[in-house]
């Protein structure tokens, strides 16, 4: 690991750097789409065919769920598996390194859920037409 901010907490980091050297910047590209979200909580609880993504994630095309499946395969947090048969089948499961992704994204759900009406109600107050 040569990456020069490995070490350098990101609140202590020059926001002007080069994007490719960020590795929050590098991660967040991967998995800060809600698609790239939604797969890797599904997967870490099971195993699932591409079928079944596609029906249980709803409003995503099938053209972005495989996108987003080749780009998790690439990123090596998901592993694909073809079994020969007909017709053909693929499972996708989370790899080790996808696993551990499951702990921030817990965090960052429990967050949400947690403060959802406190950013409703920012929001209300912000676009509120100013009286007087």
């Amino acid at each position: 690991m040569s990456d020069t901010n490995t070490h350098v907490p990101l609140t202590e980091r020059k926001l002007t750097e080069n994007p490719e050297d960020c590795p929050v910047r590098e991660v967040l590209d991967r998995v800060g789409d809600k698609w790239s979200v939604l797969i890797i909580v599904m997967l870490g609880q099971r195993t699932h065919r591409y079928s079944e993504l596609d029906r249980a994630i709803d409003g995503i095309s099938q053209r972005m769920l495989t996108l987003t499946l080749r780009a998790l395969v690439r990123d090596g947090l998901v592993e694909r598996t073809v079994h020969a048969s007909v017709p053909p089948r693929v499972d996708y499961t989370l790899t080790g390194l996808g696993h551990t992704l499951l702990e921030p994204l817990t965090a960052l759900d429990r967050w949400a859920n947690d403060h959802r009406d406190d950013i409703r109600a920012a929001r209300e107050r912000h676009d509120r037409p100013e009286q007087g």
